[in-house]
């Protein structure tokens, strides 16, 4: 049973920085597009980033240059690098697996396993 845990949440200050985790067990991750999905108050889930073959990642536009994803296999976990937050950051983030391909797709419901979620809360 695939099971994915997030972590490194918390309240910030605009401009600066938060490093989330996700650890995943039950199967290799590198199996997996993972991605990073936020959902902000009153929105839809929304994709952030996320790594498919080959190391090949796709972002939001409005996180590229400022959010990094990557892949540590020997720890199993897959990390989202977030520098210069901005308060419409702010949301619920979480990790999710779904079938392994080179550019991950964009829609939630084509990602199988999700985390609980981690808040990340950005204030001006």
């Amino acid at each position: 049973q695939v099971q994915l845990v997030e972590s490194g949440g918390g309240s910030v200050q605009a401009g600066e920085s938060l490093r989330l985790s996700c650890e995943v067990s039950g199967h290799t991750s590198s199996s997996f597009c993972m991605a990073w999905f936020r959902q902000r108050p009153g929105k839809e889930r929304e994709k952030v980033v996320s790594l498919g073959t080959n190391g090949l990642t796709n972002a939001a536009d409005s996180v590229k240059g400022r959010f990094t994803v990557s892949r540590d296999n020997a720890k199993n976990t897959l990390s989202l690098q977030m520098n210069s937050l901005r308060p419409e950051d702010t949301a619920m983030y979480y990790c999710a697996a779904g079938p392994l391909m080179n550019w991950c797709p964009w829609p939630p419901t084509s990602y199988v396993y999700w985390g609980q979620g981690t808040q990340v809360t950005v204030s001006s």
